[in-house]
């Protein structure tokens, strides 16, 4: 009943309510973003596939400049890392327009991260539960290591979670995200998806 009902209730209100309270500090970072990125916008979108595997467009707070070398083609991020989109990163604001994403059902505020579209193939079996669940803002992944866990633990514990998804797992979940934002526990400031390439982990 929660699996198929109550989660996505709960994800609709308590998104719809996120973003009506942080409507100011949202509108502060999208004005500083505007100047910041010196005309690349403030949002990016990128497809991703979520439940049933099915693409979405996820919304994020666009970090990084479009500026380019004299032959046209992007600099190093490390270059196109503004202070201020080292700072939405660092305390994982970047990740709040995804409450867009949730509003419209394309996520969930707990699940397994979204990934890249490219990875799909070389999914196990086992991993492939991670289809089964919206994807989620933060997850059992995020609050037992983040990004510094490797592919294979990483997509475990996302097959766990769809295997076990409660309301008591979501709500520790949501407890030991808050503790780890505030303790910047886990986050990597300057990380554009700090994966390894899964074409290059042999995994079948």
């Amino acid at each position: 009943m929660y699996k198929n009902f109550f989660k996505r209730f709960l994800d609709f209100c308590l998104s719809l309510i996120a973003i009506i309270c942080l409507s100011p500090i949202l509108f502060v970072v999208i004005i500083w973003l505007h100047f910041a990125n010196k005309g690349a916008g403030v949002f990016f979108f990128q497809e991703r596939p979520g439940l049933n595997a099915q693409i979405f467009k996820i919304i994020k707070f666009k970090s990084m400049t479009d500026e380019r070398d004299t032959e046209g083609k992007l600099l190093p991020d490390a270059q196109r890392l503004t202070k201020a989109g080292r700072f939405v990163r660092s305390t994982s604001i970047d990740e709040l327009p995804q409450l867009l994403n949730v509003l419209k059902g394309d996520m969930a505020i707990i699940g397994p991260r979204p990934l890249l579209e490219r990875y799909l193939p070389y999914y196990t079996e086992r991993e492939q539960l991670r289809h089964s669940v919206r994807p989620g803002i933060t997850g059992l992944a995020q609050v037992n290591g983040r990004n510094a866990l490797d592919w294979d633990s990483k997509l475990e514990l996302d097959a766990q979670y769809a295997e076990k998804l409660s309301f008591i797992l979501d709500l520790k979940i949501f407890l030991k995200t808050i503790k780890k934002v505030v303790k910047h526990e886990g986050v990597i400031a300057d990380k554009k998806e700090n994966y390894l390439d899964l074409e290059r982990q042999n995994k079948r």
